[in-house]
């Protein structure tokens, strides 16, 4: 019994996941006078039903701002983060300690209590309704996970690799980009897709900080779908599927890279 106990709960493990996206998918090509979808496959699948959500909602302007956004945060966070992380792991420095403790302060600062005062600076600033007025602030928000994450690889390296660097004649800027950043790649890889997922899924910031339904993120569009189509199971399902479907194909075709630098950063 023992020897497969780690299937077993691997087994149900897996099937704690894929159950809820079976019963959503099941729901979501039901008819829309079904109040109550079970969880059978429909004899008359509606497959118009993801047309139909797509149109009334306008999830390809939605789909669109999330992607901008996502894209204009993860390169410039990743590069933040991983500068940062590199000058924090090896600097020498007496307020490095307490530089990075009142960076980490910023991994407890909720979305709630700055998107007001985010509001009249962006406004004053002029980039309030643009994907600037998400973008940066998400960038600043990101940092501090970021930067945890990216320090906590680098100080796991090896120090020889340093110190070989070092001997050779390489200046910090040398040892970063051709010693370490070679070796950084799972966990740049899973910074970058939770960077990703986070920023494609922001539901706050776009809905304060963007008036223009059209740019905001494909979250808050949904938020008003759900508003107007609240008793329509079956399209709000088919809805929630076109949101979530880009970043579970992201996280499929990067799996191997995103377990590998969880695990390495784990054995670390």
């Amino acid at each position: 019994m023992s020897k497969h106990l780690p299937r077993l709960v691997l087994i149900l493990a897996a099937a704690s996941v894929l159950f809820p996206f079976l019963a959503l998918f099941s729901a979501a090509l039901q008819p829309q006078t079904e109040l109550s979808p079970g969880l059978e496959w429909p004899s008359d699948p509606q497959w118009g039903n993801f047309a139909t959500a797509w149109t009334t909602a306008g999830f390809g302007s939605l789909l669109k701002s999330s992607a901008v956004i996502a894209l204009g945060v993860v390169p410039i966070a990743l590069i933040l983060a991983t500068l940062a992380g590199y000058g924090l792991a090896s600097m020498r420095l007496r307020v490095k300690e307490p530089l990075f403790a009142v960076l980490m302060l910023g991994m407890a600062l909720p979305y709630e209590a700055i998107v007001i005062p985010l509001y009249y600076d962006l406004r004053s600033v002029g980039l309030l309704n643009s994907y600037w007025a998400v973008i940066l602030p998400l960038i600043g928000l990101l940092m501090p996970f970021g930067v945890y994450w990216m320090r906590t690889h680098f100080e796991s390296l090896p120090q020889e690799l340093t110190e070989a660097a070092a001997v050779d004649g390489a200046g910090s800027w040398r040892t970063l980009t051709r010693v370490l950043l070679p070796t950084a790649g799972p966990a740049l890889t899973t910074l970058g897709l939770l960077y990703f997922m986070w920023s494609w899924n922001q539901f706050l910031l776009a809905l304060v900080l963007i008036q223009n339904p059209a740019m905001r993120t494909a979250p808050s569009g949904l938020g008003k779908f759900v508003q107007q189509f609240g008793q329509n199971i079956p399209l709000l399902s088919a809805g929630t599927i076109i949101v979530i479907t880009p970043i579970v194909l992201l996280y499929l075709f990067f799996q191997r890279h995103f377990i590998k630098g969880i695990l390495q950063g784990a054995v670390k």
